[in-house]
């Protein structure tokens, strides 16, 4: 028993040391497993947290990403919308007060009232400043220098619609100042009109624009006026659609884009409160709102009550960012300051400066057909061409033809005559090519204005029409003469090609001869009036002409322009109504006396470059203003000229010029040119200088066998005179050999011998003969001159200072007979006698004949001392003029005809 028990207790004993080993053992086994357990716990948490670290990081990563675009795309969209408002408001639509200047726009542009505060916009930072303070040398507010770009808040004005100003008063009263002042400044000085209705503060909410009203851009309405205030811009409207917009265009801007051209002045009209309107009132306002826009009327409005609509823009002014601007939804706006008193002031008497000096002219170009579509009117029937815009807008053609045929034009100095001569040529030259239309132009005052028109020495071209240049003839009467003669020269031609054909006017004319050369002619003279001066010769026959070219020239399309600057001009007409009544169309320019009709005075108030154009002789009915664009600017003038001029025929060659301050020279002279060499011309041919003609003409004496073929010079000028002798043997020796003639110089007076010997220089094998030896030449020349026979080869004897002549009564013996029997025997003397008196006693005394001089130029000598060497009763109408003579040859002449000299060089 005892032994089972302790087998027993060994038995429980061993099962309780297995069971603890197996415990053990499960424990050992269940600590690792918890270790295992702990340490896959410990990864996945440390699994879990790398990878909560990554995706934050990522997340964080991606934020920053989308931010940066966030930024970016804000700043591009800012930036763009900064670039397109500076584009659609420039200059001084948008600049900032301090730096803001009137800069006028080609077209209207909208105008900054502020400026948008963008969503997530950066906040204000000290390193910048703001520009937009109220003046130079106040605190600005600063912006943030990385910040996206300022966006300006615009508003639409001018050629737009009307803004409606809401809120505070002082923010809303400083607004209408800058717009109005910005509209003012973007235009050109006058072509904004401001119109005031202030009933309250009676305009003194406009005071600092009182400037503009001395010139007429301000005009303020009383507290009782508004209903005729807005009739009178209906009535603006009604009449710019009937007449200027005349159904062809929309809108006053749709024309100014189509034409370049602005016809009517934007017209702005303030209303700054008003009482309750009436049904009539509140009628005109809402027909101005709905129609104004298009026509430039255009409406600020403060303190009336207004419904949106189109073209409205609603502006509620406050402090701060709390101001509003419709057409920018519902983002904040900052409204810009005020500009400040002295630049309102300074700019609007600026303004109405220029407006009171005149409006500026428009560009030539306005006149002119478009590049490539010159020359292609005919001129058969008429000459049309425009001279510039009416008040209306329209343009104001001008036609000579049949009726009306001549044109008059006057003007003070200072007006713009020439210019708007300028412009009718520009006009006419780019409508009618050189085979249509031909210039004669001559000026009588002491200027070049019609220079430009042909070849110079910096511009080689010319207008291609012009066929005449007279500039610088204030003394040069004759020249005017000339071209009268050559013009009625000219209608005598026509005239016999018209009766030829059996037709009576130009356009029946070229009909029945197609290749005949009839260009319409039209001569202008500039300064008229001192053709026309004196009650001599030239005067008379002046006359006559112009009275038969005024009558008969229009069927044969001869055109006459007269001008003047000086009532004298238009006066010397109004003595001979018969010639008047030819010029029915006038033209005149700011106060004209007595160009139009008697009772007209509608020249009195016109402004600068405007001109009255009148085709019913000048009556008051007839009356058209024209605004005259600048044809003067060399620059505008000289691409017009030199695109014609390269499309002339190439047959077309240099105008002449005239110029009567200018010294021809021999060498240029075409009748010179031609001479040629030969060995016994039976008439030599003497040049003396160059006549006052239309063409480039040398006056000329024939030295034929003939008694009296001798040539004497007249005067003191010792210049002038050597200047005549030169000229004479250089033609003469031009015509011979130099076997073919002899030549004798003589020189008795010391201060002609350097003339003297330039000649005998010039001429080959000559002889030369001065005080101690003239004694041997006069007596061989003397025993030529009595000879039985001719000399085998003619002999000209060159006398300076003939009246000087050493010898005595021998010598004058010798002379004398040289000079009556030389002439039948080739001798012939070409003299310098220093007086007209010193002639005749070479000749013989008093009593003597003068035959022996067939041919005279006299310099300075009065024409009563000419009166024994020209025919009949009388004496010539000669009165001395520097480097002009005056040449009489018997043989050839009726009377005397005036020369200029050719210079000596």
């Amino acid at each position: 028993m005892a032994e089972s028990t302790k087998q027993r207790v060994m038995e429980i004993r061993a099962g309780l040391s297995h069971a603890l080993g197996a415990a053990q053992t499960a424990l050992e086994l269940a600590q690792q497993a918890a270790a295992a357990a702990d340490e896959r716990r410990r990864r996945v948490l440390a699994a879990a947290t790398g990878r909560q670290r990554k995706l934050a990081a990522a997340r964080d990563e991606r934020i920053d990403e989308i931010d940066d675009w966030h930024d970016t795309e804000l700043s591009a969209l800012a930036g763009a919308a900064a670039a397109a408002a500076d584009r659609a408001a420039p200059g001084a639509a948008g600049e900032p007060w301090h730096s803001w200047e009137a800069t006028p726009l080609p077209k209207a542009a909208e105008l900054r009232v502020g400026r948008l505060l963008l969503p997530e916009a950066p906040i204000p930072h000290p390193e910048r400043t703001d520009p937009w303070s109220t003046a130079p040398g106040t605190p600005r507010e600063t912006v943030k220098e990385d910040g996206p770009p300022e966006v300006p808040a615009l508003v639409p004005l001018l050629d737009s619609g009307h803004i409606v100003v809401e809120g505070a008063e002082i923010e809303a009263d400083a607004l209408v100042a800058g717009l109005l002042l910005r509209a003012l400044g973007t235009s050109a000085p006058g072509a904004v009109q401001i119109i005031g209705y202030d009933p309250e503060h009676l305009g003194g909410g406009l005071a600092g624009f009182a400037p503009l009203a001395s010139a007429g851009v301000l005009t303020f309405t009383g507290p009782g006026e508004l209903p005729a205030l807005l009739d009178d811009l209906v009535g603006h409207v009604r009449r710019i659609n009937e007449k200027v917009l005349a159904g062809e265009y929309t809108s006053l801007r749709e024309l100014h884009a189509a034409t370049k051209r602005r016809p009517e002045p934007w017209r702005v009209a303030v209303l700054l409160g008003a009482p309750e309107l009436s049904r009539h009132e509140r009628s005109q306002l809402d027909r101005l709102l709905r129609t104004g826009a298009a026509c430039g009327v255009h409406l600020v409005i403060r303190g009336l009550a207004v419904e949106p609509g189109p073209g409205i823009e609603f502006v509620h002014a406050a402090p701060g960012d709390d101001a509003r601007v419709a057409g920018a939804g519902d983002l904040p706006v900052r409204l810009d300051p005020g500009p400040w008193p002295e630049l309102v002031t300074a700019t609007c008497r600026q303004i109405a400066e220029t407006v009171a000096a005149g409006p500026a002219p428009v560009a030539l170009e306005s006149l002119l057909p478009e590049p490539g579509e010159e020359w292609q009117q005919s001129s058969a029937s008429a000459l049309t061409a425009p001279l510039g815009d009416s008040p209306q807008g329209s343009p104001v053609t001008v036609t000579l033809s049949d009726y009306p045929p001549h044109a008059l034009i006057a003007g003070p100095s200072g007006t713009g005559k020439t210019n708007f001569i300028y412009a009718w040529l520009g006009a006419l030259a780019a409508r009618y090519s050189p085979g249509e239309l031909a210039f004669y132009l001559l000026d009588f005052k002491e200027g070049v204005s019609f220079a430009r028109f042909a070849p110079g020495r910096r511009d080689p071209s010319w207008l291609p029409h012009v066929r005449l240049v007279g500039v610088n003839v204030n003394t040069d009467r004759e020249f005017g003469l000339a071209l009268l003669r050559f013009l009625s020269a000219e209608l005598r031609r026509r005239a016999d090609a018209a009766k030829q054909h059996e037709v009576t006017n130009l356009a029946e004319l070229r009909a029945e001869d197609p290749e005949g050369s009839w260009p319409r002619i039209v001569a202008v003279v500039d300064e008229f009036q001192v053709l026309l001066a004196g009650r001599d010769a030239v005067a008379a026959e002046a006359v006559d002409l112009l009275e038969d070219l005024a009558r008969r020239g229009r069927s044969q399309g001869i055109h006459l322009v007269l001008a003047s600057q000086d009532v004298s001009g238009i006066e010397a007409l109004w003595g001979r109504p018969a010639l008047v009544a030819q010029f029915s169309l006038r033209i005149a320019l700011p106060k004209a006396r007595r160009v139009l009709a008697e009772q007209n005075n509608a020249a009195d108030t016109l402004r600068r470059y405007h001109a009255v154009v009148n085709a019913d002789s000048g009556a008051a009915s007839a009356n058209r203003v024209v605004r005259v664009p600048s044809a003067g600017d060399r620059d505008q003038w000289s691409a017009l000229q030199h695109r014609l001029w390269r499309k002339r025929p190439p047959e077309l060659g240099p105008p002449r010029l005239f110029d009567g301050d200018a010294v021809p020279r021999l060498a240029d002279s075409p009748d010179f040119r031609l001479l040629r060499p030969s060995e016994s011309p039976a008439a030599p041919m003497v040049l003396l200088g160059e006549t006052i003609d239309v063409t480039a003409r040398s006056a000329r004496t024939l030295l034929r066998r003939a008694p009296g073929r001798n040539l004497a010079v007249l005067g003191t000028r010792v210049d002038e005179a050597c200047a005549v002798l030169a000229t004479a043997g250089r033609s003469l020796a031009a015509q011979f050999t130099p076997e073919g003639a002899r030549f004798s110089v003589v020189c008795l007076d010391p201060d002609a011998r350097a003339a003297a010997e330039a000649l005998h220089a010039r001429i080959p094998e000559c002889g030369w003969y001065d005080t101690e030896n003239v004694d041997w030449l006069l007596e061989d020349a003397a025993a030529e001159a009595t000879a039985a026979w001719p000399a085998d080869r003619p002999h000209f004897i060159l006398i300076y200072a003939a009246d000087a002549l050493p010898g005595g009564k021998a010598a004058g013996d010798q002379l004398r007979t040289v000079l009556r029997q030389g002439p039948e025997r080739r001798l012939h003397v070409l003299g310098w006698w220093r007086g007209a008196g010193l002639l005749r006693d070479s000749l013989g005394g008093q009593a003597s004949r003068t035959d022996p001089i067939g041919a005279w130029v006299a310099l300075d000598v009065h024409g009563s001392e000419l009166a024994p060497f020209y025919p009949g009763t009388g004496a010539p109408n000669w009165y001395p003029r520097p480097w002009r003579a005056l040449h009489f040859d018997r043989s050839v002449h009726r009377g005397a005809e005036v020369i200029i000299p050719y210079g000596t060089s």
